[in-house]
């Protein structure tokens, strides 16, 4: 009777401490993933847990440009914050992206502590 109790207890635990296990995940981004969009001033990265901004952030890079077959690699100038949320990334630039290619690389950090990357590509026409 003891061990029946016991392993209900340890399973009702198990499911408690399994959130807190659990990773963000990118849930949907605006522009999204190899999307072709009309030049953006931000880009939204919205995620499944709240984030730690000191541990959170973004880089933007133009991997092609209209015209330059042999443009490098140019990473943009960001700014890049956590909305009062605390799920939502948003990274803004001064003007409106040009025409080109673009490679957005994030990186997260939620209470459990572990950090989280991913990226995208998508298309400024």
């Amino acid at each position: 009777m003891h061990m029946g109790k016991f392993l209900i207890a340890a399973a009702a635990t198990a499911l408690v401490a399994s959130p807190a296990l659990a990773h963000p995940k990118l849930v949907s981004a605006t522009p999204g993933p190899n999307a072709t969009v009309s030049p953006p001033v931000k880009v939204q990265l919205n995620f499944s847990e709240r984030l730690l901004p000191k541990f959170s952030g973004a880089d933007v890079t133009m991997t092609g440009m209209p015209g330059m077959a042999s443009h490098p690699p140019m990473k943009v100038t960001a700014t890049v914050k956590i909305a009062a949320d605390g799920k939502t990334m948003v990274v803004a630039f001064a003007k409106p992206l040009a025409k080109g290619t673009y490679r957005l690389d994030w990186h997260v950090v939620s209470s459990d502590t572990h950090r989280v990357k991913g990226g995208y590509a998508f298309k400024v026409a």
